[in-house]
Order: structure tokens, then sequence, then C-alpha cells
């Protein structure tokens, strides 16, 4: 098989696009689509066979523009999926560990929030599901409502402490060991 066009045709004709070039064009199609890590971009380069040299080069100089910000993308990340699906610290972290961004770079996004604002959104999340399980033994609803927050990355303690508050509220007596 040959590894390229035909001699002689019109596709043999078309110069080969550099690596960076190449790199380029899918850094920025990417970016277009929605905000990435340099770790994901990286990746993607990488997938497609992009010399290392020609990746480093376009991610340090797409990162010089600002068009990679991994600071920039922990801190909306955090914002959005701890605003708009409840997340909490701990698995807002694992999502951005996931997509690469740096131990530094996550703890200092995450760590915007304050336990203050967590137990809020927990509290949220908790009376949004606690009229689906009303007509429930307690236990049963304790135990849907702390998978629920766990599942989002609630501790125990926080878990625990908004779903009692919910449940005394609505005058269900609650047994203190929740077993």
């Amino acid at each position: 098989m040959p590894d390229g066009p035909d001699e002689g045709s019109s596709a043999d004709a078309v110069p080969h696009a550099d690596p960076e070039s190449v790199a380029r064009a899918i850094c920025l199609r990417l970016l277009t689509m929605a905000p990435k890590t340099r770790a994901q971009l990286a990746e993607a380069l990488r997938k497609r066979d992009v010399p290392d040299e020609a990746a480093k080069a376009v991610l340090d100089r797409f990162s010089e523009l600002g068009l990679i910000n991994d600071e920039a993308f922990a801190e909306a990340w955090v914002d959005s999926r701890h605003h708009g699906r409840g997340l909490a610290k701990r698995a807002l972290a694992a999502e951005l560990r996931h997509r690469g961004v740096d131990s530094e770079t996550v703890n200092e996004a995450v760590d915007r929030l304050d336990a203050d604002q967590e137990a809020e959104t927990a509290r949220r999340l908790v009376d949004r599901k606690l009229s689906s399980t009303r007509g429930l033994d307690p236990q049963v609803r304790t135990r849907r409502l702390a998978g629920m927050l766990a599942r989002k990355g609630y501790g125990a303690g926080v878990a625990f402490r908004v779903i009692r508050e919910a449940l005394e509220e609505e005058g269900v007596e609650i047994e203190d060991d929740f077993s």
C-alpha cells in the first residue's frame, strides 16, 4: 500500500501540512466547542499523532495568548457545576483532576466554596427531593436522601445534619444512629 497520494495526482500536488499548523487547527476546533484544559488538548493532539515538540509549542503559545487557562477553567467549572448540579467540593475536585487540572489549581478552585455555601446547596437538594419521599419510613427517607447527597460528593456529617434539619421541620421523629 502506498503511504500517500499517487504520484502525479492532484492530491500529490498539495503540500503536507506542518505539524504545528495541524496542532493549531485541532486546538482551535476543540476550543470553539467548549473550554478545555491543557491536558485535554494535549491528549487530543497525542491521539492524532501530532509530534510532541509541535504540540508543546502550540500549547505553550495558546497559554501565552490566554486561550488555554487551567485556573480560569477550574474556577468556571466549580461555579457552574456547584450552582447548576449541586456538586460538593469532593466531586468537583475529582472532575477537575479527571480533566487533567493540577492539584494546586484544583485546591484553589474548590476552596473558593465555603462550608456554609456547601451546606446551603445540600439543603436545597434535600428540599427538592424531600417531597418525593413523603409517606416512606424515616430511615428509608434518610438513606435515599443521604445516598443522593453522597453521589454529589457531600460528606456524611453535612448530609445527615441537613437531612435531620429538613425532616425535623416536617415534624418527623428521627433516630440519632441513622443505621
